[in-house]
């Protein structure tokens, strides 16, 4: 009986590890689909989250059967599901600053012909959670769903304000700071710019992801000091001053509006 009741206790401990380990590998999936951006071979996917293959696939399989994960058209890779685009959209009617926020993005684009953008924090990146394309001839492509390291965006430096410095410093990596040309930001410099961005209640920044783009990004608040989200305008970095002081106030009158809402 005793040694019954060891391999019974001893089986009912190990359980909970298992399928928390399980779990951990179906969020890893699901995380690596979203970063590549594309449906990807189960050799490539076990690759990408250092699993065994065969238990990728037994992950995989499962998360089919469900509707989480479709295969693509040659049965030989795997993207997301209609399943999770329907639980999408639920997300977006429960959540209202969402809802408005959506709203108050393609209205400003439409007001203004600029490519506007509602920002959030996930997974310690900067999120961009809806976008409405500009009227220019030459549009600046802004994707839905894209996660950008925090230091090179101008609303990176608004959804970090209130933080104390080592909250920031465990939100940014070294290579966060390295921008896509190479420069390197120095982190003293980036804490600074959010110290500033809190008092001024906005943050433009040019050249930072590209050199032909400039951003300018206004704090949404969900409570007083709680940055919850930011609305953005992505314009050509040659935008004038004028024009620039022009949409800025567009931008910060709209997300105050839509604090409010939240």
């Amino acid at each position: 009986m005793q040694d019954g009741s060891a391999l019974t206790v001893s089986a009912a401990e190990k359980t909970p590890g298992t399928r928390e380990k399980g779990l951990t590998r179906v969020l890893e999936i699901l995380d690596f689909l979203h970063m590549t951006q594309r449906a990807t071979g189960i050799g490539d996917l076990a690759k990408g989250v250092n699993a065994p293959r065969s238990t990728t696939y037994t992950l995989v399989r499962s998360l089919v059967d469900a509707g989480l994960l479709e295969m693509a058209g040659d049965g030989n890779r795997v993207y997301f599901g209609k399943k999770l685009y329907l639980y999408g959209m639920d997300y977006v009617r429960g959540n209202d600053l969402l809802r408005r926020g959506r709203q108050e993005v393609d209205h400003l684009s439409r007001e203004t012909g600029e490519t506007s953008e509602l920002c959030m924090l996930q997974s310690g990146r900067y999120t961009i959670v809806h976008s409405s394309p500009g009227t220019r001839p030459f549009r600046i492509s802004s994707a839905t769903g894209l996660q950008i390291p925090l230091p090179w965006t101008a609303s990176g430096r608004l959804l970090l304000a209130g933080l104390g410095r080592l909250e920031i410093e465990a939100m940014v990596s070294e290579d966060d700071l390295v921008l896509p040309d190479g420069r390197k930001l120095h982190l003293d410099d980036f804490i600074t710019d959010i110290a500033k961005s809190e008092i001024t209640g906005y943050c433009v920044t040019s050249g930072l992801v590209d050199a032909y783009t400039k951003c300018l990004a206004a704090p949404v608040f969900s409570a007083p000091g709680r940055v919850e989200a930011t609305m953005c305008l992505v314009v050509p970095i040659d935008t004038s001053e004028e024009r620039t002081g022009s949409l800025l106030g567009l931008l910060l009158d709209r997300a105050a509006r839509l604090s409010t809402a939240a």
